[in-house]
């Protein structure tokens, strides 16, 4: 998971989510006509900051100060977060509180806590201790910390001792649900892209 964009659920048959906080929404062309035609709400949030607010819910933090996002639109509000049907902005973000700290100006960011965290591990042990590789500890490790209920789905499933303690990326205590993948499911992995060009050819 490597985008964890806190989301909540609506009633309407034709969406299933009203809100997107996210640092990066990727390339989905029904996701941008959903927020430029008013039908979502989208807060976008410096991809730090993000990973921030995500770990500080966890730990029980309710906000932070940090640089990022001073002298901006962040801080100083006005990012439209929703549009009207015919472009004009619905919904834009407000100022947050700046505070100079060491000489330097930060601005207020409150946390996030979720109802409900889904990551994917390459290892857990049954008790919840996991274990990702490479670039899949950038998001995931935050987002699961922010959840209230947190499920990890899992490539590979070991006993409790399988995974030495320096080992272990997120302690157990933050996970409540296991699902073990099969191998086709855990050598699925949809959202990865490869994007090549014809070889060119070295002349002599």
């Amino acid at each position: 998971m490597g985008s964890t964009a806190p989301a909540s659920v609506c009633s309407s048959s034709s969406t299933r989510i009203s809100r997107v906080i996210a640092s990066y929404v990727g390339e989905n062309k029904e996701f941008a006509r959903q927020y430029l035609s008013g039908e979502l709400t989208v807060e976008l949030t410096p991809r730090g900051t993000l990973a921030e607010r995500m770990r500080a819910g966890g730990a029980g933090i309710g906000a932070f100060f940090t640089p990022t996002g001073v002298g901006t639109m962040v801080a100083e509000g006005g990012l439209p977060w929703r549009y009207h049907p015919d472009g004009t902005v619905a919904l834009a973000s407000e100022p947050k509180e700046v505070r100079t700290f060491h000489d330097t100006e930060m601005v207020l960011e409150e946390s996030i806590v979720t109802d409900v965290a889904l990551v994917r591990a390459a290892k857990v042990d049954r008790a919840g201790n996991c274990v990702f590789y490479a670039s899949a500890r950038n998001f995931n490790i935050p987002a699961a910390m922010a959840g209230r209920l947190t499920i990890v789905e899992a490539e590979e499933v070991v006993e409790i001792g399988e995974i030495g303690p320096d080992e272990v990326h997120l302690p157990g205590v933050f996970v409540q649900r296991i699902v073990e993948l099969t191998p086709e499911q855990a050598a699925a992995k949809d959202i990865e892209k490869r994007t090549t060009r014809p070889r060119e050819e070295i002349s002599a």
